[in-house]
């Protein structure tokens, strides 16, 4: 019986289907002829050459009529003369006038024994009224709009309004079947099992209402981007096996007051009638922004859209089975209506992966990749502290690319390598032409970071140096960590800022000049200066104060909401200790190169004349006396002023 049900369904569904493309192929068929009529009148009138009166009877004076016929009725006069072969159609205004003025010509010519002698017609017909060949393409045009409107308009809504009426419905993506599941999502354990009590509702509610346990009724998924929050929402999806309805947050939001707020309700209308199931809504802090904080008072789209989604998450009527899972990089702009219990009921952080979960991740994204025997997915993940789910996806991509590029037939550690640098540094230029003076000042400046890494004791390892042009940068130094850290210590930061200033201080050093390559140095070591005294509280002289307001305005933004909770002489008093912090690791930068001249001559030598150094070689130059010996005596930079 059941099988007959769906039958009988099937077969509904496919007539309706018929007729709508019968409709549709009717409408095609009736566009397509009236733009033919409608472009055959535009053309007949344009292509007419207008005709004077005057040029008519000059025809017949000047003996060029061979023959004639003029409709009494219509008044249409058709021409045959003797100099064209098509003939020439006038429409003559009043043909009682026009015979009195041709008529004598004719007659004379008529007479004649000798020449040619026209023929002539005057054939009695009926006119068609003025008014009716005026307004002829008007009506045309009525008509046209009206078998438009019948056929496509009231097609879709009743009523008659069309797409009008579909404005204030949701574009939401639904999903009956989710192919996600909890086994495609890696390095997020703990997460994983923070929306298992949600699945476990959704299969066996009654194992939780014999309890009186009450489910959350919201679940709010924030972290860093690239993280997974939206994976890791379908995956829950996909686990419960329930009707998935995604839909993203600027998506509610229109010009037009009021359409936020009525997809709010057809959304939750469309879970509600499917429940349980789950409304998904992405980057909720483009509509779940705090209210009142805008310039244009409290009552706008937004807010009202805000307040239906919260009415309808925990308002007056009871929302059952029915969980909203949302995910956003913004919790600290989104109301605190929001966030309280009853309606996002559960926090779940997702966050960087450590160590473990990016090698899972990794196993994940290779499943279908062909691997060389000589990768490490364990030594990969111990490269890429800091990365993200999405990093990792687009690290391994990259270096499949790569193989497709050298024709090989899988991935080996070199493309995996090779892709690691691309991602974090950039493309490579190597078609970019670089003089032997900017060459010798990059090999310095990279030479001067490394050789500071070295002698920093909190700095992670240097992986590898290059002055090949990468991204906007000539060269670049990079380390990597060796471990995953959750802290950031004084020392640390300040050694940072040691390791930025070390390209600035070693052309200073040897080239006894200094470039605008280290910009973006100083400007880092600036900011990490700024952070120790006003965020971190690492100035002795201030103390463990936080200076300033490290949350935008919802609205404003960064450049124009400064909040500063502090006086002018505190200002003063931070610039001094960010100062004195810039000028004791300048000088601490300073007395590792001059310490260490020999080694920075080495390094700078040997990137001169290769133009990258690996991590092996690295630290055969630093530690090994005998490896690349460089007598320091004979390097002479050349100043400024002399040719290279």
């Amino acid at each position: 019986m059941k099988s007959d049900m769906n039958f009988d369904k099937d077969n509904k569904d496919n007539n309706n289907k018929n007729q709508k493309n019968k409709g549709n192929g009717i409408v095609a068929y009736v566009t397509i002829a009236m733009i033919i009529i409608l472009g055959g009148m535009f053309f007949l009138v344009k292509n007419t050459k207008p005709l004077q009166y005057y040029q008519v009877i000059e025809y017949f004076q000047k003996d060029n009529v061979k023959e004639f016929e003029l409709n009494l009725g219509s008044g249409q006069l058709t021409m045959i003369l003797k100099d064209k072969q098509e003939p020439v159609v006038y429409k003559v205004p009043y043909p009682a006038l026009f015979i009195e003025d041709v008529n004598e010509i004719v007659k004379t010519h008529n007479k004649q024994s000798f020449g040619d002698i026209i023929k002539y017609d005057y054939k009695r017909g009926s006119q068609a009224p003025e008014w009716i060949i005026a307004v002829f393409p008007t009506l045309l045009t009525i008509a046209f709009i009206v078998v438009f409107y019948i056929f496509v308009l009231k097609k879709t809504d009743a009523g008659g309004i069309g797409k009008i009426g579909n404005f204030g419905k949701a574009k939401v993506k639904k999903s009956e079947e989710s192919k996600v599941t909890f086994g495609d999502v890696a390095g997020a354990d703990e997460e994983k099992e923070e929306l298992r009590e949600i699945i476990d509702f959704l299969k066996n509610p009654q194992k939780f209402n014999a309890l009186g346990a009450k489910i959350p009724k919201g679940v709010l998924l924030m972290g860093p981007p690239g993280t997974g929050k939206t994976l890791i929402a379908r995956a829950v999806a996909g686990e419960a096996d329930v009707p998935f309805f995604s839909i993203s947050g600027s998506d509610f939001v229109e010009m037009f007051v009021g359409v936020g707020a009525s997809r709010v309700r057809d959304v939750f209308n469309q879970a509600k009638k499917q429940a349980p199931s789950i409304i998904f809504i992405d980057e909720i802090d483009a509509v779940g922004r705090r209210r009142g904080a805008g310039l244009g008072g409290g009552h706008d789209e937004r807010e009202q859209t805000l307040n239906q989604l919260l009415v309808e998450m925990d308002g007056f009527v009871e929302n059952s089975g029915v969980i909203v899972i949302a995910a956003t990089n913004r919790k600290d702009v989104l109301d605190p209506a929001l966030l309280r219990p009853g309606r996002f009921d559960r926090h779940v952080y997702v966050g960087y992966p450590d160590i473990k979960g990016r090698e899972e991740i990794l196993k994940v994204h290779t499943k279908n990749k062909i691997l060389a025997p000589d990768v490490d997915l364990h030594t990969i993940a111990k490269k890429t502290a800091g990365f993200v789910g999405a990093d990792l996806a687009n690290l391994v991509n990259e270096a499949a690319l790569l193989a497709a590029k050298k024709n090989k037939k899988s991935i080996t550690a070199e493309d995996i390598e090779e892709a690691t640098i691309k991602v974090i540094v950039g493309p490579e230029k190597k078609s970019s032409v670089v003089t032997e003076k900017d060459k010798r000042l990059t090999a310095y400046h990279e030479a001067g970071h490394a050789v500071c890494t070295y002698h920093c004791q909190t700095q992670d390892p240097v992986h590898e140096i290059s002055i090949i042009p990468r991204g906007m940068a000539g060269g670049f130094t990079l380390s990597l960590p060796s471990h995953d850290k959750m802290y950031h210590t004084k020392t640390e930061m300040f050694e940072d800022i040691v390791v930025l200033l070390g390209g600035r201080v070693a052309e200073k050093v040897v080239l006894d000049d200094i470039s605008s390559g280290a910009s973006n140095d100083i400007l880092r070591a600036t900011s990490t200066a700024r952070n120790m005294v006003t965020k971190y509280g690492f100035s002795d002289k201030l103390g463990p104060i936080v200076y300033g307001n490290d949350h935008d305005e919802v609205f404003l933004g960064r450049d124009f909401a400064q909040n500063r909770n502090y006086s002018e002489e505190v200002a003063s008093q931070i610039d001094l200790e960010i100062k004195q912090i810039i000028d004791k690791a300048y000088n601490m930068t300073l007395d590792i190169l001059k310490n260490n001249l020999e080694q920075l001559h080495k390094v700078a030598k040997y990137l001169f004349e290769n133009e990258s150094v690996d991590a092996k070689t690295f630290k055969n130059l630093m530690e090994d006396k005998d490896f690349y010996p460089v007598d320091t005596q004979v390097i002479k930079i050349k100043n400024k002023n002399q040719e290279d």
